[in-house]
């Protein structure tokens, strides 16, 4: 079928081959395992592999493939590895190891993922996630990462939203941090030894492809601006996730889409655009001087309570309302998961109170995280420990006070740094903010994307997540995609490869990719005009936020589309860029990536557009239960949306059947 969409032509294709292996499903990653080509120790030391981002996909690709004998090259954009947007997750990594003895397995962690992604993520790849789990920890614990533990010193766990088990592992506030040095010491180590090349202050700005595969990149060093080449047998995205093409979002202010988005440029399929991850425990916009979000993690939901006044505009403090005129609407909506519910249905839960005129603050576009109940909980229970029979209510708060700092205490303490408010004494501010993508770019379940020899790991891809991810899933999938997935398929791939020898750089691919990296540039440079990029930027995060971004219409999306489209035509005509190109210049790297933004927000708003349906966090307006829940179109939508692009404003949709054999299709309910 072929139609004309205002002037985006959409084509339908036969169903994606997603290479799932046969089997049940519990038998799947194993057979594949023990089936898959191998390339012996010799012949790995012949073989090059360009990783392109070092957080937290990348560092477990670059060091195991390093450790296997590979010559890997690495590349960041940032000074150090360790400047990887990883670094600021907090609340903690799942795994299925039921050390809490309280119902928890390999196919519950499946289950909980493929419902909390409302019913869009592929069984296969889900199932094989849950399943390599508990390595990662293993893993990680002989690194030195210094989990949290119970008295006994066995690991200690706590819940997040969507699940009824406690199967999160964390290092208090701080998770992502030292997971990522813990690979970061993995693949120093791999530097040190030779078999790893570190190439710091580099971006990737094109794909090379030669006969049909991926062979190489051309990366700009951010330094000295010189583009450079470098042949890959294999390249492998580990970039992260877009979230920034909304502007405010909690993403490092460095994280982008172009290594993805020149990928996809080159020919692989970019999937799921616009499944965006909205997080509902961010700390609230304060005005439009702010450039970035704030991240609280979801890890405060296990003890705090979210509220909002019952009286709309309700002018007093959270402090100062008595508890009989407060509404705890998710343990009200929600009985059976309260303020554990899965992101998106606390984000829409949120807006919709704000919406109402119930929410709190100078904006009133925030609700309250109290953890008066807990210090309250806390305390009795430590009084009991230390055999205080008939506590006063100071001892209570002082020993309650005392337990939540030691779980959650640097989140309180940047909390209470970034708004002057003692978060132990009143309630916490928050709102819903974009946090993570699902979108990504396409791949089957070897991680490789429709161009052979390119792949893309972790957030970079769309695989695992469906139309929503659960807390403590990113973590997850970005070590068990580096560490225990790509070593194998990668293989599978790369033996067939061993008689390849390498490409010289001089070779008309790479000369080609080069010269159109540098008109790019040089076009950027020579446009001379009057507003900044960072003007730019914003102005499209408005668009998509306001019209594709936590509730979306079809009106709304058709002037987004045209909107996106006439702001990008003005950012070719009179972006100004300072400096020159042969330096270090950030505001040209910026422009670079906000070009792509430009793009990527357009096919973003045709992905909504095309999805008549609500799923996860994207609620489509005609499409809402009569309570105002979401509602999915199961007989219209089951699939994975990959788009293809060809040239100009036209992309080809290719559809990717989802098959669910294990789990029964159903409208989520978390009452």
């Amino acid at each position: 079928m072929r139609k004309t969409f205002l002037t985006t032509e959409k084509y339908y294709s036969m169903s994606l081959n997603a290479k799932i292996p046969e089997g049940n499903i519990n038998q799947k990653w194993e057979n594949y395992k023990g089936h898959v080509k191998l390339v012996n120790t010799a012949n790995k030391r012949k073989i090059e592999i360009v990783v392109i981002g070092t957080g937290l996909a990348g560092a477990s690709a670059a060091a195991t493939l390093g450790e296997l004998g590979y010559k890997v090259k690495a590349f960041c954009f940032q000074d150090s590895p360790r400047r990887a947007h990883s670094i600021a997750a907090q609340g903690g990594i799942n795994a299925a190891k039921n050390y809490q003895n309280d119902g928890d397995s390999v196919y519950r962690l499946f289950y909980d993922t493929v419902k909390g992604g409302d019913y869009r993520s592929r069984e296969a790849n889900v199932y094989r996630l849950a399943e390599v789990s508990a390595n990662i920890i293993d893993q990680c614990v002989a690194q030195g990462v210094p989990f949290a533990r119970e008295y006994g010193g066995l690991l200690s766990n706590r819940s997040f939203g969507g699940v009824q088990v406690q199967r999160t592992f964390y290092a208090a506030g701080q998770t992502g941090q030292q997971l990522l040095l813990g690979a970061y010491s993995a693949l120093e180590r791999q530097v040190a030894l030779g078999n790893v090349t570190m190439y710091s202050r580099h971006e990737m700005l094109d794909i090379v492809v030669v006969d049909g595969k991926a062979r190489g990149i051309i990366a700009r060093d951010l330094v000295s601006g010189k583009l450079e080449r470098h042949f890959g047998h294999a390249v492998l995205l580990c970039s992260g996730g877009y979230g920034n093409v909304f502007y405010l979002s909690t993403n490092a202010m460095g994280s982008n889409v172009t290594a993805a988005w020149k990928a996809h440029k080159k020919g692989a399929y970019f999937a799921n655009p616009c499944y965006t991850q909205i997080h509902p425990t961010c700390i609230p916009l304060s005005g439009d001087h702010q450039s970035k979000l704030t991240l609280m993690s979801e890890s405060l939901r296990n003890d705090g309570r979210i509220w909002v006044p019952k009286q709309k505009d309700d002018p007093r403090k959270g402090i100062d309302i008595p508890e009989d005129e407060r509404d705890y609407y998710l343990e009200r909506r929600y009985p059976a998961f309260g303020n554990l519910v899965p992101r998106d249905v606390a984000s829409r839960a949120a807006k919709e109170r704000c919406d109402a005129g119930y929410g709190v603050g100078t904006t009133k576009m925030a609700v309250y995280l109290d953890f008066a109940d807990a210090i309250q909980r806390y305390g009795h229970i430590e009084a009991g420990k230390h055999g205080i029979h008939n506590p006063s209510s100071e001892e209570v708060i002082k020993m309650g006070r005392e337990v939540v700092a030691e779980k959650y205490g640097n989140l309180f303490e940047m909390y209470e740094k970034i708004t002057g408010e003692n978060p132990y004494e009143r309630p916490m501010r928050i709102y819903p903010a974009v946090h993570y993508t699902m979108g990504g770019l396409w791949v089957d379940y070897e991680l490789q994307t429709s161009v052979p020899g390119l792949y893309a790991l972790g957030e970079a891809n769309f695989s695992d997540h469906g139309a929503n991810r659960l807390g403590a899933s990113a973590l997850m999938q970005g070590l068990a995609d580096g560490y225990f997935v790509i070593p194998y398929t990668v293989g599978n791939y790369l033996a067939g490869e061993i008689g390849t020898v390498p490409i010289p750089t001089s070779h008309e691919a790479f000369e080609k990719a080069e010269n159109e990296v540098s008109a790019r540039i040089e076009k950027l440079m020579s446009i001379k005009g009057t507003e900044s990029v960072e003007s730019f930027h914003k102005r499209l995060g408005k668009i998509l936020w306001n019209k594709c971004g936590m509730a979306r219409n079809e009106q709304g999306l058709k002037e987004a589309i045209e909107e996106v489209r006439a702001l990008r035509e003005e950012f070719w005509n009179n972006v100004r860029i300072p400096g020159d190109i042969n330096s270090f210049n950030n505001e040209l790297d910026k422009a670079g990536r906000v070009a792509d933004f430009m793009e990527l927000g357009e096919l973003m708003c045709l992905d909504a557009l095309d999805r008549k349906e609500s799923c996860g966090a994207h609620f489509r307006e005609e499409s809402q239960t009569p309570d105002g829940e979401a509602k999915r179109d199961d007989s219209h939508f089951s699939y994975v949306a990959a788009w293809e692009f060809k040239g100009g404003n036209n992309w080809e949709l290719h559809k990717e059947d989802l098959v669910f054999d294990e789990i029964h299709l159903t409208q989520r309910s978390y009452k």
